[in-house]
């Protein structure tokens, strides 16, 4: 069996088939993003399926792009939850490529789920939403916001216990934050790497504000926005004007695009949605309550304690 090349970029070269720092046999990639890429690996001592997020050459000889990747890992180790995916180690390999090995789930992600299915029905949406609150919520309670939630970063992975016959999964806290950041982190954050994704981002996060967990409550409500309306809640003629408008707090109402949904629902978007961060839920417990308050039902609170 082949060593893994180091020396090689990962856009140069297919790594199936390969090892990874002798620990990691690459059977598939699964993605690739702005930093990394990430792969599906077997555990060459145990057998055990990880997935394998390798920073990008040209970053790894980045000290801050380093320094990201193991905040992230010190970050995500403390996470345990079934609503969360835990990092499992930070390797280097000898060439001094980094690299992070995580739990291989067995599922799709939200985005592609959206794609193929379309808007969810409300007895399928809320559930999941709940879920992502929860776990959300435990990274909260640990002072950590995620500050990145988007359809990409949620997987659903099959679960037979869960009302929907699906968990969801908050991956990717590359760009959490502790509330308690020291100013060697404020510094880093100010490296020039884009940080969150525009079309979910919080206005105070767009104005480079102090972050807390309100701004994950933000944009969790864009992302059951768009769930259940196949389309973002703030539009324009370009980015420009949909962020204006974003600032402005103008949102579609949820019913203009999907009359069939209850008004209660509508009003718990509308409120995690507003501009001000002390006019939305104060806790993702507080907005899962919320969520479940419109199925009318005390079930899912029951099934999703955390």
């Amino acid at each position: 069996m082949a060593t893994f090349p180091d020396h090689v970029p990962p856009s140069l070269a297919s790594l199936t088939g390969q090892v990874l720092d002798k620990r990691y046999h690459i059977t598939r990639k699964l993605g690739e993003g702005g930093m990394s890429y990430v792969y599906q690996a077997q555990e060459v001592d145990t057998g055990r399926p990880v997935a394998v997020k390798i920073l990008i050459p040209r970053l790894s000889r980045d000290p801050a792009s380093v320094e990201r990747l193991r905040r992230e890992a010190t970050i995500a180790t403390r996470l345990n939850h079934p609503n969360v995916c835990p990092i499992l180690r930070l390797g280097e390999t000898p060439d001094r490529l980094l690299y992070l090995v995580m739990p291989f789930l067995e599922g799709e992600p939200l985005s592609e789920y959206e794609t193929r299915r379309g808007p969810f029905p409300l007895a399928d949406g809320i559930p999941l939403l709940v879920q992502m609150c929860h776990g959300l919520g435990h990274a909260h309670d640990l002072q950590i916001i995620h500050r990145d939630l988007k359809p990409e970063n949620i997987m659903l992975v099959p679960d037979p216990s869960m009302p929907t016959g699906l968990r969801a999964v908050v991956m990717d806290f590359g760009l959490a934050k502790e509330r308690r950041a020291g100013p060697d982190v404020v510094k880093l954050t100010a490296t020039g790497i884009v940080l969150g994704t525009p079309e979910f981002m919080s206005p105070e996060q767009i104005r480079g504000k102090p972050l807390d967990g309100r701004s994950d409550i933000y944009a969790l409500a864009v992302l059951a926005f768009e769930l259940f309306t196949g389309q973002l809640p703030f539009t324009g003629k370009s980015a420009q004007e949909t962020m204006i408008a974003r600032l402005r707090g103008a949102p579609l109402q949820l019913r203009e695009l999907r009359a069939d949904l209850p008004a209660k629902l509508e009003a718990v978007i509308s409120k995690a949605l507003s501009v001000n961060a002390a006019d939305r839920y104060g806790s993702m417990t507080e907005l899962a309550h919320a969520f479940e308050a419109t199925l009318n039902t005390g079930v899912l609170g029951r099934l999703f304690k955390r």
